[in-house]
């Protein structure tokens, strides 16, 4: 561990030597917590070590110091870019420095200290100030203890005790010494691992931002790439407003390094990157219309897994204006592959394991070689729909609204067809209704299911419910279409939905369910 004066602060960040990456948000701290610091400072208190990373190669995009604009570095000098504690060097800077061109910062306050307080554990004695607010016999400068001229004329007409009371205080910020932590790596996911790891109880590690600053040029930003891509989706149908940019990143990292972990992508240059990004672009897009053609699902929440669009992305990635031409047999295989993940919750544990051997067999499978996709075993017992309970975000629900989908649902009211395009696309627990209303079940007291199982819900709007009447099937159903047999067929629903036997009701549909679960499966 490493000492720095807070002089040495000053002169290695006016020489361009400290730096902040481009992937540190900005400076954030207010004022009063600037002042705060420096009493700690002052009274000697423990306020963290900084974490710097040393290495010779300039980042192409860095951060400025909260309000200042830094100079380039030194020629052969190591530059020593922040990792944790970038908001103690910029305040320590900030408060202190004389020399560096200030940029327009309203919310900045110049830090005083007030010798008419007391020596006082508790008592603060520095403060942020405005102009109008200092009062020229209690507040002394902090900017001034590291000028020589400028610290001279603001003490030259002090008392000889006041004067005193200052120099000790300007001793105490000369003498002070705030702990360093350097490391030195050419690693640059090490880096990302690191950032993520001391981050991880404040702000996580953006790592779009970390690719940002290495992967930059005048033709090329990433943020711009994914943005342009979250466009055409939405273009085309797909509603992205809560579209995860990491979900982009592992995907792309698993296209062009064949790593499912985001900040592996920091390995290779940024040209790499550059160059073969339309392979990225061509495998999302693919994999979301593949998704959306044979799976009804129509935005992102749709998925059981979000992780399920890596391997597939992995599977459509191609270079240029090409398209990966599926076959009847790759197209089988993949759907299987996919009920079988979501039935079993494949990526709930051991994500990345099952990740990489998931994009192996993609892999294969795209080359037209032997694939074992989906060759994972799967226990699937009638007890998925009737031990678990409908929520619209949970796994289990979701697989089983993809599920219903399959079989071009009708309305209970109107007989035709159900609008899965709006119903998925504007997804939320509306659309989904008992068929054995609560308030009927209310009354049974020998019920050996939960109301609320997977077994017991459908395709069914707020309105149609209300039409319905929340009464007995036996009793909502003149209220329904007269193509009865095709609405029960469509919802794999049992006739003796109209018997007003729950438990028996919840067994029939149940074997509807679970047979055609298993089909989808094989």
């Amino acid at each position: 561990m490493d000492n720095l004066t807070v002089r040495e602060i000053i002169e290695q960040v006016s020489a361009g030597q400290i730096r902040i990456p481009a992937f540190q948000r900005g400076f954030v701290w207010e004022p009063d917590r600037v002042a705060h610091l420096m009493d700690s400072i002052y009274k000697m208190y423990p306020f963290g070590a900084l974490l710097f990373w040393r290495t010779n190669e300039q980042l192409d995009v860095e951060r400025e110091l909260g309000p200042f604009i830094l100079p380039e570095p030194k020629e052969d000098y190591p530059i020593d870019y922040v990792l944790d504690g970038q908001q103690r060097i910029t305040s320590v800077y900030a408060t202190f420095q004389t020399d560096t061109q200030v940029t327009q910062d309203e919310n900045w306050k110049d830090i005083y200290y007030d010798h008419t307080v007391a020596d006082d554990a508790q008592e603060p004695k520095f403060f942020a100030l405005l102009p109008e607010e200092v009062d020229e016999n209690r507040h002394f400068p902090l900017r001034t203890l590291f000028d020589t001229t400028a610290y001279r004329r603001a003490t030259r007409d002090l008392s000889d005790e006041l004067a005193e009371k200052i120099d000790a205080m300007q001793s105490r910020f000369k003498e002070a010494n705030l702990p360093v932590q350097l490391f030195r790596t050419d690693q640059k996911a090490t880096v990302a691992t690191i950032f993520e790891r001391i981050n991880r109880q404040g702000v996580p590690l953006d790592t779009l931002q970390l690719l940002e600053a290495w992967t930059w040029s005048e033709d090329f930003q990433l943020h711009n790439q994914f943005e342009d891509l979250v466009e055409e989706l939405e273009s085309k149908g797909f509603k992205t407003e809560s579209f995860d940019e990491n979900l982009l990143l592992r995907c792309a990292s698993s296209i062009l390094v064949g790593d499912p972990r985001p900040e592996a992508i920091v390995e290779i240059r940024g040209e790499q990157i550059r160059d073969r990004f339309d392979e990225v672009l061509n495998g999302v897009l693919g994999a979301l219309d593949f998704l959306q053609m044979n799976l009804n699902v129509r935005r992102i929440e749709n998925l059981p897994f979000q992780t399920l669009l890596v391997p597939l992305s992995v599977f459509f990635a191609v270079s240029g204006g090409k398209q990966i031409v599926v076959s009847q047999e790759q197209r089988d295989r993949i759907l299987r592959w996919f009920w079988k993940a979501c039935f079993v919750k494949r990526y709930s544990s051991g994500v990345l394991r099952n990740l990489e051997e998931d994009m192996k067999q993609m892999l294969q499978l795209k080359g037209g070689q032997q694939s074992s996709l989906g060759n994972f075993s799967i226990n699937l017992s009638e007890d998925y729909f009737t031990s678990n309970n409908f929520g619209i975000r949970n796994v289990n629900s979701k697989t089983f609204v993809l599920l219903l989908s399959q079989n071009s649902p009708r309305s209970f009211i109107s007989g035709s067809p159900v609008d899965l395009n709006t119903k998925l696309k504007d997804y939320n627990k509306s659309e989904f209704h008992h068929m054995m209303p609560r308030a009927f079940l209310k009354e049974e007291s020998d019920l050996l299911y939960n109301p609320n199982c997977l077994a017991n819900f459908c395709f069914l709007s707020r309105s149609e419910n209300k039409k319905l009447g929340g009464v007995r099937p036996s009793m909502y159903r003149e209220n329904m279409a007269s193509n009865l047999e095709e609405i029960l067929e469509s919802a794999y629903c049992p006739e003796n939905l109209f018997d007003d036997d729950f438990n028996k009701f919840v067994e029939a549909r149940v074997a509807l369910l679970i047979k055609e679960a298993r089909a989808l499966c094989e």
